[in-house]
Parts: structure tokens; C-alpha cells; sequence
């Protein structure tokens, strides 16, 4: 008898994943068992990719059993992968940001290779946890501004292992059409594992849990230089068009009290940081109360974290609005967020992403000032005037700048006449 190990889900309940038992053996061929409703027309295409992932993983001698319940080839790759990685005790079979060498990867897809970009909107960014791919495959046409892939808080212990794998296989294979790429990595060393999988694949943001310290940030910064250099040169790492492809930006998440003390540090502490991010869950418990809709006992956190990040010259992400069925809240937990001064907020399911971007979006009223201000600036600037005014009104520069975003949003939405 060889190890023995599994992965992955089984059940009449399950859709699009895939349940894989690996045996390792001494001697013998590989042998391949699969189970499956759509066996009779895909059942050689699914053995023979089960081949060619345990080639590439090095696999001479095994016996593996596949259950199929609708999995996409990049599942079944990741929960084999998964299976024999935890037959073997886990071991890195080469280093997991090798892209090179690890000839089992998923094909990166064209449509996973698009950059971003420092400035862009991110009204919304949609958690999906990272050991649910039937989540994964049409997330991106609900249009959020971006996906997490979340291998923290939404993957239960035993899972990270699994979750990371199916994880990097996503953000080479599913189309988010052109929502911004994101992770939320673990806590400390393990998170800093996290890393190794991901950075190499193209993702454009790392979102840091339960950050107290700017030493996290630096921690995580220097460990993506780490990934960074040793991993080969491949298309996804080189920018395109001006857009930023390859070193994820950052997005350290407050959700302590400590936290909250340090955000000024937290949000200066990279410059690849490009938003700091507030999670109200674990802060409300970490000062003894519970989370209301009023939100009162959240103010100063909130505050503090809209301060601390426009003062950095970062953007300020509120936290998720947790009852997916109240859709007044949402709405109301939207428009204070954005009257504090907050330029995204959180989602846990995609019918929140619509009510977000309309709340966030310019009201007629604002636009028109807006066009007169940005209309007021290039008029100065063909004069090489230094100072924009309108009337006897000397205008700022962040109040040009804030309505240079105003407008550009406008477009963005075609809200301009």
C-alpha cells in the first residue's frame, strides 16, 4: 500500500467541483477510476487530462478515483493536484511560483492577463471563498469593480491547502471581464506562504487581513519581492499599455482597535499600497460590542480609516454590509459610507454589487459642478495661469482633482450629456 489521501467535495448537493481520491503505489501503471453523469461524452477527455496532471506532477505508480459533479478542467487539476501533495505530506514538488518548470499548470487564458491600475474605481470588490469554485464562474458578470478570491476567514483550516491550489488555477483559467483581481491572503506566516501561490499568476491586488502593525505590510511587500524575483519571465508579469501587470498593489484591511491606532502608519507603510480597507466584524468584538445598523459604535474606526488613507493619498474602502436580504440597509449603509468619505465598499453576494455603483455614482447636481470646475481648470492652463477660478472663487487643487474623478466616473457610466 502507498499513501493515501483526498480532495475535494463529494455529494448529491455539490455542483461544479469534483471529489479525487490518490493512492500512490510502488510499481504498476496508473490507474484511473471516473465517476460521472457526463462520463459516456467526456470521459476520455477527463482521463486523459487526470494523466497528464499526475505526469506533471511526477506520478509514475497510482491509482486515482475521480468523482465529477460538472468540474471545469482547472478544478479537476487543482483537487488532484491537492490530493497528491497531501498524499506526499505536502512537500513543494518544485517551488509553486516556478512557472517554468511546473509543466501540470493550468494554460494562463488570454482573458486572465489584462493589468490595473493605481486609480481605478473600486466601488465594489465581491468575496468569494476560495474552496467554492461553482462561485467562481460567472462572478464576473455581475460587473463588480473587483473579485477577492478569499483563502482567510471563508476556508475552514483543513481546507487552505486545497483552497490555495484552486485558487492559482482560477487566476489562470476564469474570465472576471475585467474585474480587478484580488486575494485576501492569511494571517502572518501563512499568509506569507499564500503569496508564493498567487503573485506569479497575475493577480492585481493582495488584500492583508487584521493588519495592527506596518510591519505586516512591509512583511508581505518584501515577500512578494522575494516571489517576484525567482519567478521566470512570463507574460503576465510585464505591464500593458500603460496598466500595471505583475506586482500585486496592496489593501491592508483595519479590524482592530490596535489597527485602528496605527492606520496612519498601516497606510504609508508601502508605497504598492493603493487602498486601506475596513473589516467592522472582528473590530466590534475586539471592543467588547455588537455591530448595529446605525453603525455608531463604528464611527470612530470609520473616520480614522477614511482619514488615515487620504492622508496617505490611498483610497478608503468601507466593510461589507452583511444581510444580503435587506436591501434598504444596503442602501442606506452605502450612501453614510460615501457622505463619510468612502469611495468603495464591500459585497458578500452579487445582487449587492448594483445598488453599491448607483449609490456611489454622481447625481446630475454634482456632475454639472464638476464640468464647470474641470472646465474652469484647462481653460487656466491654456492661459498658463497657475490659479483656477470660477467667478471671484479661487478653486483648490484637491477640489479640481476630486472633480477631475467626478467627471472621469461620469464617463465611465455615460451620465455625461
Amino acid at each position: 500500500m502507498g499513501n493515501l489521501a483526498a480532495a475535494g467535495r463529494r455529494g448529491e448537493d455539490v455542483r461544479s467541483d469534483c471529489w479525487v481520491s490518490f493512492e500512490s503505489k510502488k510499481s504498476g501503471d496508473i490507474k484511473i477510476d471516473i465517476k460521472s453523469k457526463v462520463v459516456s461524452m467526456f470521459g476520455d477527455a477527463i482521463r486523459e487530462q487526470c494523466r497528464e496532471v499526475l505526469i506533471g506532477l511526477d506520478v509514475k505508480h497510482a491509482r486515482l478515483e475521480v468523482e465529477d459533479y460538472g468540474a471545469l478542467p482547472f478544478v479537476i487539476a487543482a483537487r488532484i493536484e491537492a490530493a497528491v501533495r497531501r498524499a506526499r505530506g505536502n512537500p513543494p514538488l518544485v517551488p509553486p511560483y516556478s512557472v517554468g518548470r511546473e509543466t501540470f499548470l493550468p494554460e494562463m487564458k488570454p482573458y486572465c492577463t489584462y493589468g490595473t491600475a493605481r486609480d481605478r474605481f473600486r466601488r465594489s470588490r465581491l468575496y468569494l471563498p476560495g474552496n467554492e469554485p461553482r462561485l467562481f464562474i460567472n462572478a464576473g458578470l455581475h460587473r463588480p469593480d473587483g473579485i477577492i478570491l478569499d483563502l482567510e476567514d471563508s476556508v475552514a483550516p483543513a481546507e487552505k491547502d486545497a483552497a490555495r491550489v484552486l485558487v492559482r488555477n482560477a487566476i489562470r483559467q476564469v474570465n472576471f471581464y475585467g474585474a480587478e483581481r484580488m486575494v485576501r491572503i492569511n494571517q502572518g506566516e501563512l499568509g506569507l506562504e499564500d503569496l508564493e501561490w498567487v503573485v506569479p499568476h497575475n493577480v492585481h491586488v493582495v488584500l492583508i487581513p487584521k493588519v495592527e502593525s506596518p510591519d505586516q505590510v512591509r512583511a508581505v511587500d518584501d515577500k512578494i519581492e522575494e516571489v517576484m524575483e525567482n519567478t521566470p519571465p512570463s507574460p503576465p508579469l510585464r505591464s500593458r499599455g500603460g496598466q500595471r501587470g505583475g506586482r500585486p498593489y496592496l489593501m491592508p484591511i483595519i479590524e482592530s482597535a490596535m489597527g485602528g491606532i496605527e492606520a496612519y502608519a498601516i497606510a504609508t507603510a508601502s508605497p504598492n499600497n493603493v487602498a486601506l480597507a475596513l473589516g467592522l466584524e472582528d473590530y466590534t468584538a475586539d471592543i467588547g460590542t455588537q455591530r448595529t445598523l446605525k453603525g455608531r459604535e463604528s464611527f470612530w474606526l470609520r473616520s480614522v480609516v477614511v482619514n488615515a488613507a487620504r492622508a496617505a493619498g490611498i483610497q478608503p474602502i468601507d466593510t461589507v454590509f452583511s444581510d444580503v436580504g435587506d436591501m434598504e440597509g444596503l442602501k442606506a449603509s452605502v450612501r453614510e459610507a460615501r457622505s463619510l468619505g468612502f469611495d468603495g465598499k464591500g459585497c458578500i453576494h452579487p445582487r449587492q454589487i448594483a445598488p453599491i455603483h448607483k449609490a456611489f455614482a454622481p447625481d446630475a447636481a454634482e456632475i454639472e459642478k464638476a464640468k464647470r470646475i474641470v472646465s474652469a481648470f484647462e481653460e487656466a492652463e491654456k492661459k498658463g495661469l497657475g490659479v483656477v477660478a470660477i467667478g471671484s472663487k479661487m478653486i483648490d487643487p484637491p477640489v479640481v482633482k476630486r472633480a477631475l474623478r467626478t467627471v472621469k466616473m461620469a464617463e465611465a457610466l455615460g451620465l455625461l450629456k
